[in-house]
C-alpha cells in the first residue's frame, strides 16, 4: 500500500485533532480504541498518536517533530514503542504475554511507554484475557492504542477498558474527491461522464485499497470479473476466464459476484419479491464464502462458482 501522511488523508483529521488536545491536556485516557480499517488508514493514524504521545515537546495540534524522542520514533528505532501485529490470521497469547512484559520495563527514554495492537480482533481468546490485567492497571505514563476493523469483534470487557476515538467514515462523494486529488480517476469518456470507480469499494474494502487499486491493473481486473460474471450469469456458462483464477483472485471474483447480485435485484424488473429475497439470500453465502476461502485449502472453485451460476439460472427460471 501507497504511504500517506496523515494530512493527506482529511477523514482523519478530526478524530486526531480531538486526541492530540487531550494528549497535550495530559487528559487521555490510557487505552485508546481505534475502530479505524486498514484501508481508511487505521495504521496511519495510530501511527500519528503513538508519536504525539511520545513527544517531548507537544503542542496542541501534534508532536513537535524535532526533539529527540520524534526523531527517534521517525528513525523507526524508539525502544518505547511496541508494535504488535497478527501473525498468521491471529493475534497469540505469547505475543500478548510478551508485550505485557515489555511495559512493565521504565521508559528508556524517561517518557511514555507506548503499545499499539494493529487488528485487535484478531486476539484469540486467550490474548484477549491476557491483556485485561494491563489494560486495568497499565502503569504510569502507558498508552495503549487497540487499532480495529471490527469493534463488535472485541471482547466487551476489552471495549469497555478503552476510550473509544470518534470515527465517521467518509462519503462516496468525498472519495471521489479525494481520489480526484490524488490523480486517479480514470479520465471522462466521450460524453464528459466518469465512470463511478466506488462501485468496487465492498471489494477492495476503502478508499486507500481503491486507490492502489486504481494505480495498477487490479481495478482493470475487477472490471473484467463484474463483465465475466454478467454474462455468464446471462448465458448459464461460467466464461473460460473465471475458471483459471488463482485462489486470491477468486476470493475477489466471488465478491464482485455479491455486489453484482445485490445490483441486480435492485434493477431488476423480473424477479418476483420472493425470489428477490432469495437472490439477497444468495448473494449473502457468496460474500461468506469469499470470507471463509481466506482460511481453507483445497476448494473446488470452479465447482462452487458453477454452483453459485446455477442456483441463480434457478430463480430467474420461477420468476
Amino acid at each position: 500500500m501507497t504511504d500517506y501522511a496523515l494530512t493527506q488523508l482529511p477523514w482523519l483529521q478530526m478524530p486526531f485533532e480531538r486526541f492530540a488536545q487531550l494528549c497535550y491536556q495530559n487528559r487521555h485516557s490510557h487505552a485508546q480504541l481505534l475502530p479505524v480499517d486498514e484501508a481508511l488508514g487505521g495504521y496511519y493514524l495510530a501511527n500519528e498518536m503513538a508519536q504525539m504521545a511520545l513527544c517531548l515537546n507537544k503542542t496542541p495540534f501534534g508532536a513537535c517533530q524535532q526533539c529527540k524522542s520524534c526523531l527517534l520514533y521517525k528513525s523507526g528505532n524508539h525502544p518505547d514503542v511496541h508494535w504488535v501485529r497478527k501473525d498468521g490470521a491471529q493475534i497469540k497469547v505469547d505475543q500478548i504475554r510478551e508485550l505485557c512484559q515489555s511495559l512493565l520495563h521504565t521508559a528508556q527514554q524517561g517518557g511514555a511507554r507506548i503499545a499499539v495492537i494493529e487488528n485487535s480482533e484478531r486476539m484469540n481468546t486467550a490474548a484477549a484475557n491476557a491483556l485485561l490485567k494491563t489494560l486495568e492497571e497499565p502503569g504510569d505514563n502507558t498508552l495503549l492504542i487497540l487499532q480495529t476493523d471490527t469493534p463488535a469483534s472485541l471482547l466487551p470487557t476489552i471495549t469497555s477498558r478503552c476510550q473509544k476515538i470518534a470515527f465517521i467514515a467518509p462519503q462516496k462523494s468525498d472519495i471521489v474527491k479525494w481520489l480526484d486529488e490524488q490523480h486517479l480517476l480514470p479520465r471522462p469518456d466521450a460524453q464528459g461522464k466518469r465512470h463511478d470507480v466506488t462501485w468496487c469499494l465492498g471489494v477492495v474494502g476503502g478508499p486507500l485499497k481503491l486507490a492502489d487499486s486504481l494505480s495498477s491493473k487490479h481495478y482493470q481486473q475487477l472490471l473484467d470479473y463484474r463483465q465475466d460474471w454478467a454474462a455468464s450469469l446471462k448465458n448459464g456458462h461460467l466464461q473460460n476466464s473465471l475458471l483459471k483464477l488463482s485462489e486470491q483472485q477468486i476470493i475477489d471474483a466471488l465478491k464482485v459476484l455479491y455486489l453484482y447480485l445485490r445490483q441486480y435485484v435492485l434493477k431488476s424488473t423480473k424477479l418476483d419479491p420472493l425470489n428477490q429475497a432469495k437472490v439477497i439470500e444468495l448473494a449473502g453465502s457468496v460474500m461468506q464464502m469469499s470470507h471463509k476461502l481466506a482460511t481453507m485449502a483445497n476448494v473446488n472453485t470452479q465447482a462452487l462458482c458453477q454452483q453459485y451460476l446455477l442456483q441463480f439460472r434457478h430463480l430467474l427460471a420461477l420468476s
